[in-house]
């Protein structure tokens, strides 16, 4: 920025004029130090923040620590009281008293101002970095500038946090509502009552070396796994797909508008989805269980609600989950696990109400994005205006 475009009283200078640098402790290296504290031992800032403590404290007071090394270069962090930093850091103190700490740190806290070099570990190039020009208001617009811009981050807070708290309302209502139903009932059975009677009513497969990830295309028929089912919704995440020939190999893996999957494996186990009427031709892979439903006796959309929200149906499933580093069910366990069987006529009773909820629930999730989205745009735009001198 020119001088001519700043405001009234406003200075541009290099940034060395400004800050006193130094460099942090490089024998002091992270592997080595405590990442626990303990009353013995004092602060020390790595590259990726305070994350680690030491016997001594090299430095006291205010100052910033510069990330100068790796993936997030240029993050900053704020150092007080008495403290270290160690290698792969840069600390940066004010010279003088007409210069903000403060302030400096609203300005220097921006990856996007640091010069780079390398690829492979990426570094900050301290020498041509400090050598840049900043905006330098008189101390007292510093200290507006930064009060206004706390004041305004607060707000952008409080929204973030009003937004999320109504999203964890709603989805506690949606909890609350399910646990309540059938408390005292005699609508209990199994998962197996809901099946069709039909063979090949349960499917799961292909495996082992039946199909190789190398047999994956980019287009053709879809092929199910963990990531197309989510909590009571069916989404093609994956992007797997293999040729048509191939999927004859498969076909009685085949899955059909109104089947209910499951996902059996890993992290993901235990999400359950009813498949769309619009769903293109997809066949299950290992990790998902398709149940095919007799209709005279469950709705696919109210046994998904059941199985994804209902405590004892929850309980049920995950008690008989084997495994801790890779959890994993098989058919005849979701086939045991609990499950109410309400009239037909209250199955669909329910789902238009839990419907409703659960559309509320989806369109809070929605917005709660859009407002993550525009809060991370909002705080770089407020930054930029507060050094052009327009806040």
């Amino acid at each position: 920025m020119d001088s001519e475009e700043l405001p009234e009283g406003w200075q541009t200078r290099r940034l060395n004029d400004v800050v006193k640098p130094r460099s942090g402790n490089s024998t002091l290296i992270k592997g080595r130090l405590s990442s626990e504290p303990k009353p013995e031992l004092f602060p020390a800032f790595s590259a990726s923040g305070q994350d680690v403590f030491h016997a001594e404290a090299e430095h006291e007071g205010e100052a910033i620590i510069l990330s100068a090394v790796g993936a997030r270069c240029g993050k900053c962090f704020r150092a007080s009281g008495k403290w270290s930093a160690i290698a792969n850091t840069h600390i940066l103190r004010a010279k003088s008293d007409d210069m903000s700490l403060d302030f400096l740190f609203l300005l220097l806290n921006d990856e996007s101002f640091w010069i780079r070099g390398g690829s492979a570990q990426p570094f900050i190039k301290v020498t041509e970095s400090l050598n840049q020009e900043i905006p330098v208001p008189p101390l007292a617009e510093q200290r507006r500038i930064v009060a206004r811009v706390e004041a305004l981050t607060r707000r952008l807070d409080q929204a973030r946090q009003a937004r999320k708290a109504a999203l964890t309302n709603a989805g506690t209502l949606m909890k609350n509502t399910i646990s309540a139903l059938f408390a005292e009932s005699d609508s209990w059975g199994a998962v197996r009552n809901a099946v069709s009677p039909k063979k090949g009513a349960v499917r799961n497969g292909p495996f082992g070396s039946q199909l190789l990830h190398h047999e994956f295309k980019p287009s053709g028929v879809a092929a199910i796994g963990t990531r197309d089912v989510q909590t009571n919704r069916f989404e093609m995440r994956s992007g797997w797909f293999v040729a048509r020939e191939k999927f004859e190999q498969f076909r009685r893996y085949q899955i059909f508008p109104g089947d209910v999957l499951c996902t059996i494996v890993g992290a993901s186990i235990g999400r359950f989805c009813v498949v769309p009427d619009d769903v293109p031709l997809a066949f299950t892979t290992k990790h998902i269980q398709a149940l095919s439903l007799n209709s005279d006796v469950a709705v696919p959309r109210f046994v998904s609600f059941m199985l994804n929200f209902h405590p004892r149906c929850r309980n049920s499933l995950f008690s008989q989950v084997e495994g801790s580093a890779q959890p994993s069910l098989n058919a005849t366990k979701v086939l045991e696990t609990e499950l109410p069987l309400p009239p037909l006529a209250e199955q669909r009773a329910i789902v238009t109400r839990l419907d409703a909820l659960h559309g509320k629930l989806d369109e809070l999730q929605r917005l709660q994005r859009e407002v993550e989205t525009e809060l991370a745009s909002f705080t770089p735009a407020l930054l930029a205006k507060a050094f052009r001198g327009e806040l």
